[in-house]
Formats: structure tokens, sequence, C-alpha cells
């Protein structure tokens, strides 16, 4: 079977076709724009027009160095990653190097000098396997990722500047277990004792110290809109997957980073990192846990959607479902076990989660304003296959197992159920894979 390039499989991806109450081109400031979402959002809003600063503290490059474990790709430095963006593209980006959850006089005199229209929010810890890795884990995600939202808001009230916020929240907000029905986008109707109806914020129902510190996002974001009538647009994120982009490909230095070990590789980004090498595909419990999915391009096209329809001043927050289609675990790994050849392999869950769930989720909010989503096909598979073949060099297989266990309880029995390393290493390289 002839399948596309990896290039032609991201160019299929195509361009926005977003319908926009306010389709001016914006300069936005894009906070932790130098991770996985950030890096490849910015050149999109930027290949689209807009005018863009990035900020980061570059601190999840700091964590590959705790963790002994580099991004599969080879990532460039932001600032030889945003002169090559201006060398293929003729257009600029502007890297700060500031800590939102730090230096706060800073962030302030960022507003002020800058006077951004949109500021895009992804300076969070993203990964809950590392926000339930040890106390230092859970204490780092809550110090980075509460205070750094909190000094958002507070540095746009201080600043006194009209900038709408886009926050990445995620999925996990509303938890994981069977909802009965269909999860609205961030509000549901209830009704009230005495027969009252109301619609309220959905009830939030963490899995972990990460998902937890969104769930206090979205308190905050309450809060700062009804005292200070800030604009804000809370985006609730499936799992993302995905490399590259229209944008990232069009030079080595742009590249996207890969994630595939236990902490921060997402679940199918490490599936096909492991069909790819010939390693069995590790699969959580019985692989029965349903999730919503979300290809990286179609990140940055919903980032556009949501900068280009802010709801007005004293309006409430405006909350999008994020996804495009939800999948159960072991049938995506049984997708990625019949391309690949390799076997499913499933391992103790180092989750306290429900062994099986079902998912359903509304995301009409984003399709009505003109997002086709990218649903999981080979051809997109194709480009992830193709982008850990040609550096498969960089792969340190230790860090395919889990290393991060949710209690005591899921630490032993991982560690009297885990298969050894070296047994679920022992083909690895040996990739089934044809060439595409």
């Amino acid at each position: 079977m002839n399948r596309p390039s990896m290039t032609s499989s991201i160019n299929r991806m195509g361009s926005s076709s977003s319908t926009s109450l306010e389709a001016k081109k914006k300069k936005v400031v894009v906070l932790g724009g130098d991770g996985f979402c950030g890096w490849p959002t910015s050149l999109y809003l930027s290949d689209q027009g807009h005018d863009i600063i990035i900020v980061d503290n570059l601190s999840r490059r700091n964590i590959d160095n705790e963790l002994g474990c580099d991004s599969l790709t080879p990532i460039a430095s932001p600032a030889e990653r945003v002169r090559a963006w201006e060398e293929v593209s003729g257009k600029k980006i502007k890297f700060v190097n500031l800590d939102v959850a730090k230096d706060y006089a800073e962030l302030v005199e960022l507003f002020k000098t800058e006077k951004p229209d949109t500021v895009v929010h992804f300076a969070e810890q993203r990964a809950a396997p590392y926000s339930m890795k040890s106390s230092k884990g859970k204490r780092y995600t809550v110090d980075n990722n509460v205070p750094g939202t909190n000094n958002l808001c507070c540095a746009i009230v201080d600043a006194d500047r009209d900038i709408h916020v886009v926050h990445l929240g995620t999925m996990g907000v509303y938890g994981y277990g069977t909802s009965g029905g269909e999860i609205p986008e961030g509000y549901i109707d209830v009704t009230l004792p005495g027969g009252r109806e109301s619609n309220i914020l959905h009830p939030a129902y963490p899995g972990s110290v990460y998902h937890a510190t969104k769930c206090l996002d979205a308190i905050m974001f309450q809060f700062y809109q009804k005292n200070d009538q800030l604009r804000i647009t809370d985006l609730h994120q499936g799992i993302v997957w995905g490399t590259n982009t229209p944008q990232t490909i069009r030079d080595e230095r742009l590249i996207n980073r890969f994630d595939y070990d236990g902490d921060y590789g997402t679940v199918l980004n490490r599936f096909l990192m492991q069909g790819a090498m010939g390693v069995p595909l590790t699969v959580y419990g019985t692989g029965g846990q349903t999730r919503a999915f979300i290809h990286v391009s179609d990140t940055a096209k919903c980032i556009e959607i949501a900068i280009n329809n802010p709801p007005k001043k004293g309006e409430r927050v405006e909350i999008f479902n994020q996804i495009a289609e939800t999948r159960r675990v072991r049938d995506i790994a049984g997708m990625v076990a019949e391309r690949t050849g390799v076997e499913m392999k499933m391992v103790p869950n180092p989750r306290q989660e429900a062994a099986e769930n079902e998912l359903d989720v509304s995301n009409r909010k984003f399709c009505n304003l003109g997002l086709t989503p990218l649903t999981l096909d080979e051809g997109l598979f194709d480009e992830v296959t193709e982008v850990v073949q040609k550096y498969k060099h960089r792969c340190d297989p230790k860090m395919i197992l889990p290393a991060s266990f949710w209690n005591k309880a899921r630490a032993d029995e991982c560690q009297k159920k885990m298969p050894k390393v070296e047994d679920i290493t022992k083909d690895f390289g040996k990739s089934k894979v044809k060439n595409p």
C-alpha cells in the first residue's frame, strides 16, 4: 500500500477556515510558547499574520535534565528557533525569558509596554504523571501553575489593559468516571432544591495534582471575570498527539518536541513510538479508559478560533471542549498494533482510576465556528512513525515504562507485576513497519 510522505500527510492539515467575529490580526503574547503545544501554536498564529511574542522560562527543558530524558527530536534553542522562523517566513517572533509564576513586575511591564490584544496561557506544568511522581513534583506543579494563573489575571488588572485571556485547560477537569450522558461545554443545567433551574459550572473531579490545578484555574477565572470583568476563554483540551505541523516542517530547526517517556509522552505518541521501534505497546490496566484526542495542528487552529471569537466584556467565562474524537485506549493500541505488527502488552496501571469508562463529549462550539477536526488515520500515523525512524538513535529504551505512581498501593502492585524493562525492550529497534 502506498502511503503519503510526512510532508504530504501534514500538508493535508490545510489552513484555518474559522468563522471570526473579530478576524483582524492581533498582537498575541503566548505564555509557554516554547513547549509542545505552545511552539507550533506560536508559529501557526504568526503564519496567519498575528504579531507574536513568546514568553517562557524554559522549565520544560530543565525537567528534561531532571528526568534524564531528552525530546526524541533535537529541539533548537529559542533564539535559533525564532531566527529560523524569520528566515523561512519573513515574520519576526519576539522571545522573552520570564517566569510567569515569579516575575510579576516584569509581567505587568510587558503588558503595559507591548499592549497585547490577547494572552494565550500555556505556561503550566502539563504532565499528570510528573505531578504525581513525588512530593517535589506535586509541590512544583501547584507552585508553578496556580500562582502563574493568578499572576496573569492580576497583571492584566494592574496593567489596566483590556486583554483577552485564552487558557489551555484539560478535559480532565470533568473527571473520567462514567458520566451517564454527554459532557457539556463547561456549564451544566441543574435543578436546585425547590425545583429551581440553573446553569452552573460543571462540577470538578480531578484525577491528579495537575488536573487539580486546572480545576483551580477554572475557579480563579470565574472570580476574575465576575470581579474585574476580564474576558476569558478556557479550553478543555483532550490528549494531544502528532508532532509536526505545516509550519514546523519548513526547517529542521523548527521541529517540535516529541516526548516518549512514561511521564510526558502522551499515550498515542508513546504507542506510535513503541510500534515503530518494535517494542510491545504498554497498555495500562485493561486499556478500557476512554479518552478524548486532538492532533497538535488542531490545537493551534482552535487557539486562533478562540482568539478571533472572544467573549464581550462582562460576559461569563467562555468554555470550549477542544477535542476531535473519543477513543478507548485498547482500541487505539489495536490500531497501532495492526499497523506496526507489534503486540500489545497489558501492564499494571500506575494511575488511580476506573479500569473502564465511557466518555461522550460535546464539541459543537468549535465545529460551529468552522473547525473540521482531524481524526485518527494511518496517513497521520505515518508522520509520527517517520519522525521516530529518523531520530530513533536518540531514544533511551529505559524510559518507556511508567516511573510515576499515584499512591503506594499502585506503586506496590506495579513493583510486583510490572515486566522488566529488558524484557519489554529485547526487540528494540527491530521495527516491522514498512517504509512509507
